[in-house]
């Protein structure tokens, strides 16, 4: 293809269409934010919560711009302590951490006055130690089942903490972020086919044995029927859906959020998007997470090191995953998991755990042994640039 008939976006690099959908993603987030959180404090001029959104969104910024920076190296020599001290901070929570609504998720800082999610840590740390731990194998030697196990283990462990917060959304995902890192690390279907079996069976059990978790599951079944009781939240979010239309009621103007619905700041800020920005906004936010899947697919398949695809993949994976069941969930696709939707939901600790994961993309994005949009490393296209001349 010839130069003036290439798309104008073909020579985009990854990390440029990464940022672009962060940006969005992020801007968006902040003017959700101040709309969702007003009606917590009508007597403030600012919202605090908007405020506190704001401190974490700077400090991200500035958290990814550092992680971007850290050679390769340092992300794997850090992969199983951050590991480690995510497992000490999910055991902490149990005994330590704040009750909310009857489950025990948040730790509180000393002297900060401030808590923090161990689950969301968790969640990243997973992702890089498993990457670390699947690396290290000779050449292209399949995945020894030692690896497997250890790999495994190192995503049913902090599964194992979560379900006693208890929080099933995240223990599937945690789970579920280790086994698409092994499927992609060309572990073998058998091996995945019984770990995969054995997590179904102990969601199904865990939901017939919970009287919370079932209630969950029959208001996702029959919401209109129960809605009054467990119904209520999804009912709520098909009315913002329907409200909104095509192009919303106008930013500001959202009935749900005045205690219509629950959580809609958080869980629910998307069907908060519906209503106010319409299937416009809404639109606009799923393409910002298909832009971000492609352009971290692309980074992953790009990289020349074992390690630096799959941590690209995974983190990928942490961002992207999360934003498709929380969508699926305020549609009614989906039981209500408590999963929030990256850089738009308020919660100071998975924004700067996103952040984080832009970082570790954009890190390996510029890695000297990555690939770069015309194919090879710089020292080959500079070759090959002397070699045509």
């Amino acid at each position: 293809m010839s130069a003036a008939t290439r798309p104008a976006t073909a020579g985009v690099p990854p990390d440029h269409w990464l940022l672009g959908a962060v940006l969005v993603l992020a801007g968006l987030g902040a003017v959700m934010s101040y709309s969702t959180t007003a009606p917590l404090a009508l007597d403030a001029r600012v919202p605090p919560h908007f405020l506190r959104h704001l401190g974490a969104l700077a400090a991200g910024g500035l958290l990814a711009a550092g992680a971007a920076r850290l050679p390769l190296r340092a992300w794997h020599v850090l992969a199983l302590p951050l590991w480690g001290l995510a497992v000490v901070t999910l055991a902490l929570t149990l005994w330590l951490g704040n009750e909310v609504n009857g489950a025990r998720r948040w730790l509180a800082l000393p002297g900060l006055g401030t808590a923090f999610q161990p689950a969301e840590v968790a969640k990243l740390a997973g992702v890089v130690a498993v990457a670390a731990v699947v690396a290290r194998r000779d050449g292209r030697a399949p995945l020894s089942g030692r690896r497997f196990g250890v790999a495994l283990a190192l995503g049913v462990v902090p599964a194992a903490l979560l379900v006693l917060q208890p929080d099933l959304g995240n223990a599937v995902l945690a789970v579920g972020l280790v086994g698409a890192l092994l499927f992609a690390s060309g572990a073998r279907l058998r091996w995945l086919l019984g770990p995969t079996l054995l997590a179904a069976g102990g969601v199904a059990a865990y939901v017939a044995l919970r009287p919370y978790a079932w209630r969950r599951w029959t208001g996702f079944l029959e919401p209109w029927e129960t809605a009054r009781d467990q119904g209520f939240q999804l009912v709520q979010s098909f009315v913002a859906f329907g409200r909104g239309g095509a192009t919303g009621v106008g930013w500001g103007y959202s009935r749900q959020k005045l205690h219509y619905l629950p959580e809609a700041h958080t869980d629910f800020v998307l069907s908060v998007v519906a209503e106010e920005l319409g299937l416009v906004g809404v639109l606009v936010v799923l393409a910002a997470f298909a832009v971000l899947l492609v352009a971290g697919v692309r980074i992953a398949l790009a990289a020349r090191r074992r390690f630096s695809m799959l941590l690209a993949f995974g983190l990928t994976l942490l961002l992207v995953a999360p934003a498709a069941l929380n969508a699926a969930v305020v549609m009614g696709l989906l039981p209500t998991k408590g999963l929030t939707l990256p850089f738009l939901s308020y919660g100071r600790t998975s924004l700067l755990v996103c952040c984080l994961a832009v970082g570790g993309l954009l890190c390996v994005a510029r890695d000297p042994a990555h690939e770069v949009r015309g194919g090879g490393t710089p020292g080959r296209r500079a070759a090959s640039a002397r070699r045509a001349k």
